[in-house]
């Protein structure tokens, strides 16, 4: 069994569910989150501040599955990435789980 943590921009809320069916993953959780993104400010006079912060309204899913089905919903992502590119992709990470109760 292994862990599979999913951060995306809200907007791909409805893709990324239909990506956890074709993998074939019945029973995830969501959170809503707020992403954080430090970005320079050319010219300071635009900003009081020496630096810029945008902060995008994002989903973190997260799901205990077999190794099998994580390899095929990671596969996914990465097709889905390639084909919607933008400045925000959708990132996944993959923990092993040792022990459970």
């Amino acid at each position: 069994m292994q862990l599979l943590v999913i951060t995306t921009v809200t907007e791909f809320e409805k893709d990324i569910c239909n990506l956890f069916k074709k993998s074939q993953i019945d029973v995830y959780s969501t959170s809503n989150i707020q992403g954080q993104k430090f970005s320079p400010i050319k010219n300071m006079s635009d900003n009081w501040f020496s630096a810029h912060r945008d902060s995008l309204d994002s989903k973190l899913y997260f799901t205990f599955s077999s190794e099998e089905k994580i390899d095929i919903m990671l596969q996914n992502l990465e097709q889905y990435n390639a084909e919607h590119r933008t400045n925000n992709p959708a990132k996944a990470i993959v923990l092993p789980i040792e022990k459970f109760v």
